[in-house]
């Protein structure tokens, strides 16, 4: 390996990898660390989620309240990932990302601390913007500190920090509040932090720190992302809570959304040294690879979302039966992405990431005819097409993003990359609790007309139920009355049955749809050669 086939490091990296070159234990094991880092950041995301009654029973909160605590994670995180490249080449890989995970992990502890609501969404917000960073950069580490041909396999399992941990939130989050309590969901992350610190101290050598990077800075740029990255995740979050554009509160978010967002896309086309290089939109490789990304985000986050919701709300099953269910979306994909990063060097990468696509839309099609008796053995096969398709499509995507960019890019290139997929979640979390409501309303509707009371078979189920109730020793006007409210609780409960099956219907259908303008990509494959296998 001579030093002339090394490309330019990004500013404050050491030279990248020439092709064929030999991985070090040190390199394997911050690679490593820096995954488990983006693990650990994603899982936060939504480990609240299955013990928020607790926490909300703690705090004294209402269930609206509530919803700022992932809030606020959500928009500092994803404010905080476009800012990694800067940060990087002012501080350095090393230098940041231990100190980030330190902080993170103080924001944690006072997560499990916190005394009041106030306090929560603070210490999560700041744990938010600590966290963030370890996203992108473990994509980044994978990209300039492993040779071309070793990629397919870092990228592997950055896909599997991805997939795996939307999944594995609220079943962790579940398990640790029913076993220890509710702040264990936040203390356990002592457990992979720690081992990251100690991987990057290990794994990479120390670098100069170029504080004038932060003072040149491009603050108005940042400011502008900030504020309209924010913004819009505050008008995603809290739009359907608040009847969307009926609200003033929403109004405001979405203005500041727009004029954030604009302020920042004019800054950084003008700008000749803008804090993350908006210009990679324009190749299309990269445009493509984000769009799909922002599809899969919302196929990974909203599935996420609607399943174990549809299990504790018509199953009525535990945290930790949900949690069972949900395994069997994760468990496969340990097996199967080792295959794929191989098949990846192999085969275009467009039909490996359709193949995916096609699997991941088809297992939500599947979910969309559920009854309300459907439960652990009826999920168990749509769960397991799900967790075989995901892989095709993670690292197939990552591998069209990251292709072509320049070294120096690379930075810029896992934050927008990463940002878009978050983004894509809020969108899709957003669309799938307002086709929720606004369907379990229309259904609700539908129904209760053929179960009108002038109906004979309804008038037969009441009086079948209420000479139930009066045999258990009920009055006669009571029973009556407990009789139309079992109906009336069946009416919604298949309503909303009903629209889970539309969620999921309208998820499946954009994820297949994604298929076409994956082919507006140039054919890529993994670097290391169609005779190169995936040694």
């Amino acid at each position: 390996m001579t030093s002339s086939t090394k490309p330019m490091a990004p500013p404050g990296m050491p030279a990248m990898p020439a092709v064929g070159a030999h991985v070090s234990a040190r390199t394997w094991i911050a690679v490593a660390a820096g995954l488990l880092g983006a693990f650990m950041a994603v899982l936060d995301i939504q480990i609240t989620n299955s013990s928020l009654r607790d926490i909300l029973g703690t705090l004294s909160a209402t269930q609206e309240e509530g919803s700022w605590i992932s809030t606020a994670y959500l928009c500092a995180e994803i404010v905080v990932i476009p800012m990694t490249a800067l940060f990087t080449r002012a501080l350095g890989q090393r230098r940041y990302l231990m100190g980030t995970t330190a902080l993170f992990l103080l924001f944690s502890t006072l997560c499990g601390s916190a005394w009041s609501l106030g306090s929560m969404i603070v210490f999560r917000m700041l744990q938010g913007f600590t966290g963030g960073a370890l996203i992108p950069m473990a994509m980044t580490l994978v990209m300039t500190r492993l040779p071309p041909n070793k990629r397919a396999t870092g990228m592997a399992m950055f896909g599997l920090t991805a997939t795996l941990a939307p999944a594995m939130g609220p079943t962790l989050g579940g398990y640790l509040t029913e076993l220890y309590g509710w702040p264990w969901i936040f203390y356990i992350n002592w457990v992979p932090g720690v081992l990251l610190i100690a991987g990057m101290y290990w794994g990479l050598d120390r670098e100069p720190q170029n504080l004038k990077a932060l003072l040149k800075a491009d603050w108005l740029g940042i400011a502008f992302m900030a504020t309209g990255l924010a913004s819009l995740t505050i008008f995603l979050e809290e739009g359907n809570t608040k009847d969307w554009f009926d609200s003033s509160f929403i109004i405001t978010f979405a203005a500041l959304a727009l004029t954030g967002i604009l302020g920042w896309i004019v800054i950084g086309f003008t700008r000749p040294d803008p804090f993350v290089n908006l210009r990679l939109y324009g190749t299309r490789n990269f445009l493509v690879a984000t769009v799909l990304s922002a599809v899969i985000g919302m196929g990974l986050y909203g599935s996420s979302y609607l399943l174990p919701l549809f299990l504790g709300q018509i199953a009525g099953y535990s945290p930790m039966q949900i949690g069972e269910v949900i395994a069997w979306m994760g468990l496969p994909q340990l097996f199967v992405m080792p295959f794929v990063a191989r098949m990846s060097q192999r085969i275009d990468n467009r039909l490996m990431c359709m193949f995916g696509l096609a699997l991941f839309g088809i297992s939500c099609v599947m979910n969309a005819y559920m009854d309300a008796s459907t439960g652990y053995d009826q999920l168990m096969l749509s769960q397991i097409i799900r967790a075989i398709g995901q892989p095709f499509v993670m690292l197939t995507l990552s591998n069209f993003a990251m292709n072509g960019v320049m070294p120096k890019d690379m930075p810029s290139a896992s934050s927008l990359f990463n940002m878009t997929r978050n983004l894509g979640g809020s969108i899709g979390i957003a669309l799938l609790a307002t086709t929720l409501t606004n369907r379990e309303h229309f259904h609700s509707a539908r129904v209760g007309e053929a179960v009108s009371l002038g109906a004979p078979a309804t008038q037969a189920r009441l009086d079948q139920l209420t000479q139930g109730f009066i045999a258990s020793g009920i009055d006669p006007a009571t029973a009556a009355n407990r009789a139309l409210a079992a109906i009336d609780r069946i009416v919604r409960r298949e309503s909303f049955v009903m629209a889970y099956n539309d969620a999921f219907l309208i998820v499946g259908v954009i994820l297949l749809a994604a298929c076409i303008p994956l082919w507006f990509a140039d054919k890529v494959k993994s670097p290391g050669g169609a005779g190169g296998g995936g040694h």
